[in-house]
Parts: structure tokens; sequence; C-alpha cells
């Protein structure tokens, strides 16, 4: 049975710079973290914190972030990030730490 659904929206390149939010639930409790991306950089704000990663794209759907100044081990492993589909405002995407099979979900928006 064939399906009538169009295929998902997959427009990356409309994510490749700008100001994102996104947001996780862990232990119940809601966690925002609030990011630029600019060409190669990206400069995460969670917690009140500041932090900043290289990017490596892979091609127009794909990265590799890697932080610029880990502050332990687990800081030093990459995360590969696949965006999965996109809308007007918000992509949905797939993350794992380079070399780990689990992969996480999430939806990032654009906020400008």
């Amino acid at each position: 049975m064939a399906s009538c659904q169009s295929p998902p929206q997959r427009n990356c390149t409309d994510f490749t710079e700008g100001k994102f939010k996104f947001s996780t639930i862990v232990d119940g409790d809601t966690l925002t973290t609030e990011f630029l991306r600019q060409k190669n950089i990206e400069i995460d704000y969670f917690k009140g914190k500041q932090d900043t990663s290289s990017i490596r794209w892979i091609n127009d759907c794909e990265y590799v972030l890697k932080k610029l100044n880990p502050k332990n081990r687990a800081e030093e492993k990459s995360v590969h990030i696949k965006i999965l589909t996109t809308t007007d405002s918000s992509y949905t995407f797939e993350f794992s730490t380079v070399g780990d099979p689990k992969k996480l979900r999430g939806t990032a928006f654009k906020t400008h």
C-alpha cells in the first residue's frame, strides 16, 4: 500500500546559522539550552554558562561538534548531529556521542 504522505521537509541549510533554543526533560526538570551558530562555531548558553564548540559539517544535514575547551574527559568526546526534518522555524535532530550507538532525539527552534 503506497503512502499519500509527502516526504518530510528537510531544508537543512536554513539552519546552518542563527540563534536557537532546545529544551529537554531530565529527571522531571525542563532544561533549556540556547545557542548561536555561525559557520563553523557554535556558542552554547546553559545554566548561566557559555561554551564554544567547533563545527565540522559532513553534509548539509549532518555535523560534528567538538568543544574547544573541554573541562573533563566526557566533554572531550565529539557529538554527531543529524537533522532529520525541518519546518519553517524548527528542526528535529538525532544526536549521539561519536562512537556511542545510543542515539537521542530533540527539536531545536530558531529564535532569530
